[in-house]
């Protein structure tokens, strides 16, 4: 039996310590973490910016290749599909070595040829398809290096893109 002057016992408080063990255990963590990507650590990604720059000096990783770029005319092409009219915008530019220039050059009229029969073909669902630039752009390529030649034109760089 208790009395009013028997006082009731506190309730026991908790610990904050499992908190502040946990928070300090993040903070290392998180600075952990942000040391090994900037890579300072030896067993990081490179070993400092002072070696990475000694050893880019030293010689070269990989020989630099020469290319040039031959611009193409930038193509406006109507596309027409149920029952709206819509139009394409494309230019970009030809990735060529430095001594095929004058003659991919010789054949532009050609290859504008080539690009505006195959847009105007393509369907607009594979124009809208986000994957679809991909895909189109290795079609455009090859059909590049079919009016070119074998081994005149490296890459097709698109520079814009632009379906209104």
């Amino acid at each position: 039996m208790t009395t009013a002057a028997d006082p009731v016992p506190p309730a026991p408080k908790r610990s904050r310590m499992p908190l502040l063990v946990g928070l300090v255990l993040a903070i290392v963590g998180g600075g952990g973490g942000f040391v090994l990507m900037q890579g300072t650590l030896p067993f990081g990604g490179t070993h400092g910016t002072t070696e990475a720059a000694a050893s880019s000096t030293d010689a070269p990783s990989a020989p630099v290749v020469k290319t040039a770029f031959v611009a193409l005319d930038p193509l406006v092409v109507s596309l027409s599909g149920a029952g709206q009219q819509r139009f394409l915008r494309f230019s970009a530019q030809l990735e060529v070595a430095p001594d095929k220039v004058d003659a991919v050059t010789a054949v532009k009229p050609r290859i504008v040829d080539v690009l505006n029969t195959y847009l105007r073909a393509v369907e607009m669902a594979d124009l809208e398809d986000p994957t679809g630039l991909v895909r189109l752009r290795g079609q455009m390529l090859r059909r590049i290096q079919i009016v070119t030649g074998e081994g005149q034109v490296k890459d097709l760089l698109i520079m814009e893109f632009v379906l209104n």
